[in-house]
């Protein structure tokens, strides 16, 4: 015996058209299990049973319920349209998302999604998603980049790049800049070394000792870094700093330095002191404006 089920409910004048559409040796097979999943389930059978008897499946035998429940004979009767084929990715199609993706925007929107882009196409997800991973486009994402309208911008190039390229014989190109305003922290209590099974501890407040600024100089050589840390950034730092460089290079070296346009750089005391009669072996080399990616030791400190 199968198990009882709610009965649908069914006329007599639909139970007498069901049984004759089901005798009838006219009727087609698939209208013919129609009408017999009705009338199992007019007697209350459950669904899974009226499955196993008509050799449908689950979903198919509850879609017919419901369509019988609504409709009546005529929603049995009239045929299924059948889904449209999914759209084949073709190379026109192809372009077109592309073309819309790249040239449009949705309404009130930075960007397409995917979603969004397949919704207004009338395509899946996946087509569209596919296309995108196939050429690399991320809508979402964002670079941003500045235009440098330095007059000399191709001499300044020339000159930064020649060095890094072919630099001079006998002396040392260093890539110089500073860093301002880094926090000086330090822990309340001392850390706790590493021991076996045991990562090194430490506590997990601090104390701000103020801010200092790291002066620094990458030698393009051997990657080396001559920095040392000022509690000011004025040119009077920056010059002291010049001169801790002076004594760190052997007395028989050139030094070349790359520098951004930062007015201390400029200043009549670093001037002053750059004379050429008293310090010949020094040469200061400016990026252009808005061009710090020239710069080894910025790029490397980003």
């Amino acid at each position: 015996m199968f198990a009882q089920a709610a009965a649908l409910p069914v006329t007599a004048d639909q139970m007498e058209q069901l049984e004759a559409l089901v005798r009838a040796g006219s009727t087609p097979q698939r209208l013919a299990k129609k009408c017999r999943v009705v009338l199992l389930a007019s007697q209350g059978v459950a669904n899974h049973a009226i499955a196993q008897q008509t050799g449908l499946s689950r979903p198919t035998v509850i879609a017919i319920r419901c369509a019988f429940a609504q409709a009546g004979l005529d929603a049995i009767e009239r045929r299924q349209k059948r889904k449209k084929p999914s759209p084949i990715l073709t190379p026109e199609l192809q372009q077109k998302i592309l073309d819309t993706t790249l040239k449009t925007k949705p309404a009130g929107e930075t960007h397409w999604s995917v979603r969004t882009l397949a919704r207004h196409l009338g395509l899946s997800r996946t087509m569209v998603h596919r296309v995108w991973q196939r050429f690399d486009i991320q809508p979402h994402r964002v670079e941003k980049f500045k235009l440098s309208h330095d007059p000399k911008f191709e001499e300044k190039v020339r000159d930064i790049v020649g060095l890094y390229l072919n630099p001079p014989d006998r002396a040392l190109v260093l890539c110089v800049d500073e860093k301002s305003q880094i926090q000086a922290l330090d822990r309340t209590r001392p850390l706790l070394p590493l021991r076996p099974g045991l990562p090194e501890r430490q506590t997990h407040d601090y104390k701000r000792y103020g801010t200092t600024t790291l002066f620094a100089a990458f030698n393009i050589l051997n990657g080396k870094v001559m920095g040392s840390c000022r509690s000011r950034h004025r040119s009077r730092e920056f010059l002291s700093f010049l001169k801790d460089l002076e004594k760190g290079v052997p007395a028989d070296l050139e030094i070349h330095l790359i520098l951004d346009n930062y007015s201390t750089h400029k200043s009549q005391a670093v001037q002053r002191w750059l004379q050429p009669k008293k310090r010949q072996r020094f040469h200061l080399h400016f990026t252009p404006t808005s061009s710090s990616w020239l710069n080894q030791v910025s790029v490397g400190s980003a």
